[in-house]
């Protein structure tokens, strides 16, 4: 039980950030592209190599590394909002943006949690 509420606490953290910065994000940008999304996805990429590298560095206990990575992160990115985003734009058309979100959020996705990992690999 008290991993379940170590988790669903961080997704609630997590989801509330993912919001806030998520409308803060796409309120800079006048366009229908989701960069609040991309963004958050990104974001939260990066986080989760961090959290990895930390916990193979430290001694991180295995419930403080649910609660930053299936908690925190888990609710911070959403992989069901890219895969709406996605769907909307193939919906209404826009292949050029479609491609461009669904290239850019996995490639950059793997790339931020590649470097979020790597950067306290060199520290």
């Amino acid at each position: 039980m008290r991993i379940l509420l170590l988790i669903g606490t961080g997704s609630f953290i997590g989801g509330v950030l993912r919001y806030v910065l998520a409308q803060f994000i796409q309120a800079k940008f006048l366009s229908t592209f989701p960069f609040g999304t991309l963004g958050i996805n990104i974001i939260g990429s990066f986080a989760i190599g961090l959290v990895f590298a930390l916990s193979e560095r430290t001694n991180m206990t295995p419930e403080m590394r649910l609660f930053l990575a299936t908690g925190i992160c888990g609710g911070f990115t959403t992989f069901s909002a890219f895969s709406n985003e996605s769907f909307g734009l193939l919906r209404d058309g826009q292949l050029l943006y479609a491609s461009a979100y669904i290239t850019s959020s996995v490639l950059f996705g793997v790339l931020a949690t590649f470097f979020g990992y790597s950067l306290l690999k060199l520290i």
